[in-house]
């Protein structure tokens, strides 16, 4: 079985729809990565700043990654030193 290429007029107005908006969204994932990396500082990121750059470039995967993984998440010890009440 052989798939074809569709092209824009082909496709259905939920399809067309569908794809402006996850179009959106990755544009949307890209952009927020790419501007919390250069915004924290290298200590709160787990590996290097050029690393998470390049993979934020990866179709929702690398920008997702990077919330999940890639960001350095403060020890409840840490947030009571600083002495950030939680829950109050």
């Amino acid at each position: 079985m052989q798939m074809q290429n569709k092209i824009w007029q082909d496709l259905s107005m939920a399809q067309r729809v569908g794809a402006i908006i996850m179009g959106g969204i990755q544009i949307a994932l890209l952009v927020a990565a790419l501007m919390d990396i250069r915004r924290r500082p290298a200590e709160q990121i787990k590996g290097s700043k050029r690393l998470w750059t390049a993979l934020a470039f990866v179709n929702y995967i690398g920008p997702l990654a990077y919330f999940l993984v890639g960001i350095k998440r403060p020890e409840a010890e840490e947030i009571v030193e600083e002495g950030i009440a939680i829950g109050e």
